[in-house]
């Protein structure tokens, strides 16, 4: 047996706590590789969200235009309060001039990529089924046969980026109310609760609405049909 010696020990404590050093700054730097990384996953994760819920709006828009076509007026809004258990959820609520687009009627996704119903606001003018329902709010000749709007009819909504506006006498517009939700109705009828601002002006069911570019405040992302793109397919 060889002798002890105590550099050799000095030498095996050592050697054993430079390890010990290397290990700790091995595992914060995968700590703070894998935190990066699940940084990343998330940022790409919303903005592939952001771009779908884009989509989705775009599909919106043609599917309201084309049910304008095949019935001579906008569809009115659904009952935001009921659930998707209600069998008659997601339909056309007549008369109903504001709440959540009408997924069923329409054969759209019930909600945003962040699961909350898209808020839907249309003038009576341009959903009654009857034209006698609603005094144009022009004098149309020919007077119109299907719905209550004509070619000089307009809009009464207004549409803001917050300070300067937008878009005026729009006669319909559809919103998601983003990642945070707030103002939306979740499928079961409930209202997120909580918005502030610019996103309480796209949820308080009146006709001015705010759009522009996402902020920490506010990510609702909005779409509106133009008069003119209106007309232009009725006429087409």
């Amino acid at each position: 047996m060889k002798p002890f010696s105590p550099h050799q020990h000095h030498y095996q404590r050592s050697a054993a706590g430079f390890s010990l050093v290397e290990m700790a700054i091995v595992l914060v730097i995968f700590a703070l590789l894998a935190g990066g990384m699940m940084l990343t996953l998330g940022a790409q994760q919303d903005i592939q969200k952001t771009s779908e819920v884009r989509r989705q709006l775009s599909d919106i828009r043609e599917a309201v235009l084309g049910y304008a076509v095949a019935n001579g007026r906008l569809p009115p809004p659904a009952d935001p309060t009921k659930a998707n258990t209600d069998p008659t959820a997601g339909v056309i609520d007549e008369g109903r001039t504001n709440g959540v687009m009408p997924w069923v009627t329409l054969g759209l996704p019930e909600t945003d990529p962040w699961g909350q119903r898209f808020t839907y606001r249309v003038r009576s003018e341009f959903a009654d089924s009857i034209a006698a329902n609603t005094i144009p709010s022009c004098t149309p000749l020919p007077a119109p046969t299907q719905a209550s709007f004509a070619l000089c009819s307009s809009g009464n909504i207004t549409i803001t980026d917050g300070s300067t506006t937008i878009a005026t006498g729009i006669p319909a517009i559809a919103i998601s109310h983003g990642k945070n939700g707030l103002g939306g109705f979740r499928p079961d009828g409930t209202q997120v609760a909580g918005a502030l601002g610019e996103e309480l002006e796209n949820a308080n069911g009146d006709t001015n609405f705010i759009s522009h570019s996402q902020s920490a405040s506010f990510d609702d992302e909005v779409i509106w049909i133009p008069l003119y793109n209106l007309m232009s397919r009725m006429i087409a």
